[in-house]
Formats: C-alpha cells, structure tokens, sequence
C-alpha cells in the first residue's frame, strides 16, 4: 500500500513537473486566483487598489524566477498568458492615475520585463513568445492590453490543464458579446474590433475570412450578406472603480453614483474617434431709458467643431463660425434676427474659419486639458461701414482655454475654466488687439446617470487702456441620449459697464448638439 501511495505522488509531481515547468511553485495558480478575484470586477481592473497594496510586485519578481524549460506546450501558454495580463495591470498601476496606457510612453514596445529568466516587451511577449510560437488565434481574446475596447479580463488564471476549455469559453464570450460584434440589422452592418484588422493575418486574407471565424463561435451568425467594417478602438483604461460597481437599473431610478457614465468636456477624445459639435448661441441686449431711445441688438452665431482624436492625449481639427446679426428699435423680439435678411442693419456669413487643438499634458490629470483656436476672417470689412453692421472682427482672433472637471462625491462635479482671448490681431491703428482673460466655474448635478443640470457663473475683463468687463450667470441642462449623442439648452444673463450706463440687459439663449464618430 505505502509503494502504491508513492508512486502515485511520484507520478503526480512528475505530471506538475511536465505541465508547469520548473521555479513555479505548486500554488501558483491557485494564489493567481486569489489576485484576479480581488482586483478584477466585472471585466475591470481596480488599479487604484492595485497600486495602493502594491499587489503586483511580488508577482512580477516571481515571473521573472520563473523556469520554463521542462514544461509542456499548454504550461508554457498559460504561464505566458497570465503574464502579460499581470505585467499589463503592473505597468498601468505604476502610472495611475492615467486616462490609457497610451499615456505611458513606451509602454508596449521599450520598457523590458524579466519573463522565465528573459528579457523582453510586451509586445515580444505577444507577438513572438505567444502568436508567432504558437499561432493560436484564440490569444487574442484573453490577452488584455489594459483598454476599455480589449476583451473583458478573466477573473481567474489560465491553467495548463484547462488552457483548452478556457480559450473556448472567453473567444466564445468575446465573439457573442453586442459590445464587441456590433451588428446593426437594420443597416445590415457588422461592425468588427480592430482587432482583426491588426492582425488580418491570423484570420485569413479577405474580411469574409475574419466572419467566418466570428461565426464559427456566434450563436446568431452575423449573416453573411452583412456589411463589414472596423470600428474604432477605444484605448480608454480599463479601470473599475466604486462607481463600476453599481447596477444600471439602480443608478437609473435615482441611486448611486448618476455621474459614473457621464460626458466629460475637459477630457479629450481617445485615439482615432471623431467628435464634431454644433453649438448656436443667441445674444440679445437691450439699451436705452426714458430718455433715450430703446435699440435691440442681437446676434445670432453657430459654431461647428470637429475634432479628430490624433492620439489619447492629442486632438486636432477645425471650427467654423457662422453668424447673423439684426439691429432694430424697440419693440421687437430676439427671434427676428432669424428672419428674412437683406434690410439696413441687418448681416449674415461664414465670418471665420481656423484650426483647433485640445491637449491633455499631464496623464495624472486625466481632466486637465487645454484647448487653442486661432479664427481667420473670411471677410472684409467685418467691423461694418459703408452702412453694414458690424458682425465680427476685421483681424484673426486667438483663444487658449485652460479646463478642469473635479468629481464632487456621487451626484456632483465643478467644471472650472481660465481663458486667454485675443481679439482683432493685427498691426496699425484700426485694429484694437483686445486682450481679455475669462473665468467661468460651472456646478453640476446628475439626478439620473444621463441628464445634467448645472449653474453658470463667470467674469471676463478686457485689458486694455480702457478697462472693461462683464459678468454672466446661467442656468443650464444636457442630455445624453447614447454615448455618441448629446443635446444641450443654457440660458445667461449678462451685464457689463455699458448696459450699466445705458440702463440695458442682455441675455444669451443656447442650444448645443455633441456627437461623436468611432
């Protein structure tokens, strides 16, 4: 009995010798476990937690010890598999708080890791130890590079004698998952991860190949009449926080963090997507008294933006400044600058045109950015004369905002926003080059986890020889109908030094539309 019970534990050390390979010990997986049920929720990553325990750094000095020479084919995938998904969270958590690991420069391709006793990248670690060693198309779904758009992490490790079900089961989970396969009916559209445009290769040689793989594993197969397409992946962290945690039902009927999903301005647009806003402001002021005669001055201006996500960091695009203006004696009403154009004191055009950039300089602020345009006039004689009313500014105009979101608890946040302006540039007596410095804070509360409501207030003063200002206070509401689209109503009131002489008040009515492409 005593030979029996030997030879069987000889036969079962030599069998983990086999599957795990030498320097692993016999808990390994088991601890590995442990860690991705800790940290790991729901397809997401608790980094900030991560980083505060520092729970990576011993795993990564125990896959550097690691021996891999004696293991089994299955061993070596697995060990390699949860290594690149540890060393993933270990490189993002170092640098958190981040907005993506593209934040992190060289965080793929420069910065080496001890594996098994070599040294190598991340995407050595991909590409040459795993696809190109083993050439299973099923890595890339359990190989998560720490991205919103990756395939949702596992919360338990890969095990060599499970590696086989285990790859099954999350390429099947990925491949059916509505989120990932997005498939539109009514359009008869598919649209695929980039994924399998990156590496094309591995699912054949036309995009019919890459469908045959999807529907080899979906249980309604995208029909092969479909369009097909690539669409844009989203590099955003693949964070969890409290707010993750909270089911979406709840937080729709009034409980829990109603923030946790909403849109914020300051951040800038991730990697290759495309955001373009219509936003029409209606200006009207009042001036005159008893006295003097009562005059209304309204201008009408739409401004339309697109910007195109360059990098995680980086934007670029254009705007467009489109305006009318109407100047009339009272009565009237600020619709009529609306109407039909063409009278005395009354203009409309395209005034201006010009390039824009947003900029997000410190990845630990991930809603910190700064935003800079420079409008070109595509007119002359803008300022008026010759019986036209001025519409805009004869010279360009230059204007670098400067924005900040704090999250304030579950149900609030405080925009703030420090503005340099620079008006009618140009040389010589007829222009003025105005220089002003606006401020605005905006307060924000989220009674459900798609609406916004929010009150304005801001000052702007004019710096030159002859000191100005003006002050507004607003009341404002916006409205996520997807991700993709929003609306958005404000309305402010104005004073400055000169509806205060002249005993005038102004107000601006705005409507505004965000949608974003990708």
């Amino acid at each position: 009995m005593c030979r029996i019970r030997l030879i069987l534990m000889l036969s079962g050390l030599c069998t983990s010798h086999f599957l795990y390979g030498q320097g692993l010990s016999p808990d390994f997986y088991d601890r590995l476990d442990g860690f991705w049920g800790t940290y790991v929720h729901e397809g997401r990553v608790d980094y900030a937690r991560v980083q505060r325990e520092q729970a990576t750094v011993p795993w990564v000095a125990e896959l550097a010890s690691a021996r891999l020479q004696d293991a089994s084919a299955a061993g070596r995938q697995a060990f390699l598999i949860n290594a690149y998904n540890l060393l993933v969270i270990h490189a993002a958590a170092e640098a958190y708080p981040i907005a993506s690991v593209l934040d992190v420069a060289g965080f793929f391709d420069r910065t080496q890791y001890q594996v098994a006793g070599q040294s190598m990248t991340l995407n050595e670690l991909e590409k040459i130890h795993l696809l190109s060693a083993f050439g299973d198309r099923r890595f890339h779904f359990v190989l998560v590079c720490g991205a919103v758009d990756c395939p949702p992490i596992a919360p338990t490790a890969y095990r060599p004698e499970l590696l086989e079900q285990q790859l099954q089961a999350r390429t099947a989970a990925a491949l059916n998952d509505p989120g990932f396969v997005r498939v539109a009916d009514a359009q008869q559209l598919a649209s695929l991860s980039q994924i399998f445009e990156w590496y094309a290769g591995d699912f054949g040689v036309s995009t019919s190949s890459a469908l045959d793989y999807v529907n080899s594993y979906r249980r309604q197969p995208v029909p092969v009449g479909y369009t097909l397409n690539f669409y844009a992946y989203d590099w955003s962290l693949n964070n969890w926080t409290e707010d993750n945690g909270i089911p979406q039902p709840a937080a729709e009927a009034g409980v829990g963090p109603a923030n946790a999903i909403r849109y914020v301005v300051s951040a800038t647009i991730p990697r290759g997507q495309v955001e373009t806003k219509l936003f029409n402001n209606l200006y009207t002021q009042v001036t005159g008294n008893g006295t003097a005669a009562r005059e209304r001055s309204t201008f009408f201006t739409t401004f339309i933006s697109s910007l195109y996500g360059v990098s995680h960091r980086f934007n670029a695009g254009l705007e467009l400044r489109y305006r009318r203006v109407r100047n009339e004696s009272l009565p009237s009403s600020a619709l009529s600058v609306l109407g039909p154009m063409g009278m005395a004191q009354t203009r409309e055009g395209l005034t201006s045109i010009g390039p824009k950039i947003r900029w997000a300089p410190a990845p630990r602020w991930p809603n910190f950015s700064i935003q800079s345009a420079l409008w070109i006039p595509l007119e002359r004689e803008l300022e008026g004369g010759g019986g036209k009313p001025y519409i805009d500014w004869n010279g360009p105009a230059w204007w670098t905002q400067f924005f900040n979101d704090f999250t304030l608890g579950s149900r609030f946040s405080l925009f703030t926003e420090i503005d340099l302006l620079w008006e009618d540039i140009g040389k010589g007596p007829a222009t003025l080059n105005r220089i002003s410095t606006p401020a605005t804070v905006i307060l924000s509360y989220f009674p459900r986890p798609k609406t916004t409501l929010y009150t304005l207030g801001g000052y702007s003063p004019y710096w030159n020889p002859s000191y100005d200002y003006f002050a507004q206070a607003g009341l404002g509401a916006k409205q996520q109908i997807s991700r993709k689209l929003e609306f958005e109503l404000l309305c402010t009131w104005f004073t400055n030094s000169f509806l205060q002489r002249s005993g005038g008040r102004a107000a601006t009515f705005n409507l505004g539309v965000r949608f974003n492409l990708g």
